[in-house]
């Protein structure tokens, strides 16, 4: 793992590389729990993409104006900024971004009030690692056949496809 520059909100965000350089595909994962955001980095990672990490909404809110992404993944629940507000931001920036929002409440109010955050996709928590890894390839599938047929075993399919993450 690889530590980048501090965010201009004071957190360290941390990119992780897949393990080959073809693949341009950029997510970010922003999630409070430290072992849940290491995780979903590793899988992610292990299907060949690249991962940048935030711990919480402010310091996501920072790299999202700073850096291109591909796809959001977030909690709902953040530190600072909420996963909604984050949303919000991105909406008011213009930023398109498909989001994944990882949460075990659904913020179905929220989501009534403002209707730019009904394009996200949302996955309820507990969730195994194949549903992420096929939600996200099914969001950003151009190189998804790509990666599958030259993607190194990825010894997390065994070995936690059938667990469930902490809740």
């Amino acid at each position: 793992m690889k530590d980048e520059p501090t965010a201009p909100a004071g957190k360290t965000t941390a990119q992780l590389s897949p393990c080959r350089s073809n693949s341009l595909q950029r997510i970010m994962v922003v999630e409070k729990k430290n072992d849940l955001r290491q995780l979903n980095a590793e899988v992610l990672v292990d299907a060949g993409y690249q991962v940048e990490l935030a711990e919480d909404g402010a310091a996501a809110w920072d790299a999202l104006q700073l850096r291109r992404f591909d796809l959001l993944i977030t909690g709902q629940f953040l530190p600072k900024i909420s996963g909604v507000e984050l949303l919000k931001k991105l909406h008011t920036a213009r930023l398109a971004l498909p989001v994944i929002m990882a949460t075990e409440i659904l913020p179905t109010w929220e989501f009534a009030l403002h209707p730019c955050l009904r394009a996200v996709t949302m996955l309820r928590q507990p969730y195994t690692m194949d549903k992420l890894v096929g939600l996200v390839a099914s969001i950003l599938p151009e190189t998804a056949t790509d990666r599958a047929v030259n993607a190194p075993a990825a010894n997390w399919q065994g070995q936690r496809s059938a667990s469930r993450l902490p809740a």
